[in-house]
């Protein structure tokens, strides 16, 4: 082939166009819904923790950990969930740092899928999710001029109400 001849890219499966910030729900985890920040260039997904722990259940580490949903008030969700690693990370700034990696559900688009996170102290940051190419790759587009382009998740309904009567 010659070296200006153009390259012929495989068809690109369909997939769902998202802005550079979204909506999304982590299930898994209890959380209805957060606000993410979509990062082509980071490659891991990223949630902001408050007072992590470890902890040993039948022989399997586990963090546990509280989630504020929203940078103003007082949305905490508390969570736990076996890790599945701890490795470097090296954030923007090109500071290297160990975090624990979770597996956890996300539901973007329509889709729901397990992502694995970082936990990380996100509070100077305007998302408390960052969500990474490894989560976006072979099933979202992102198109940085386009924002919130998929509904909030809605909240599931409460079952602890009293029955009208």
């Amino acid at each position: 082939m010659a070296p200006d001849s153009p390259t012929r890219l495989p068809p690109m499966p369909e997939c769902v166009n998202l802005g550079w910030r979204e909506w999304l729900a982590l299930p898994s985890l209890g959380i209805p819904s957060i606000k993410a920040k979509l990062d082509t260039g980071a490659r891991s997904t990223s949630l902001h923790v408050e007072s992590l722990e470890t902890l040993t259940i039948e022989g399997v580490l586990h963090v546990r950990f509280t989630v504020r949903t929203r940078r103003r008030g007082s949305r905490v969700v508390d969570c736990s969930a076996p890790v599945c690693d701890r490795r470097s990370v090296t954030d923007s700034g090109g500071r290297r740092a160990d975090r624990w990696f979770i597996r956890a559900d996300l539901l973007l688009g329509g889709e729901c899928f397990p992502v694995e996170m970082n936990l990380t102290d996100r509070r100077t940051m305007l998302f408390p999710l960052l969500l990474g190419r490894s989560a976006l790759e072979g099933r979202f587009r992102v198109d940085p001029s386009l924002s919130y382009t998929c509904p909030r998740p809605l909240r599931p309904a409460r079952t602890d109400l009293p029955e009208s009567a």
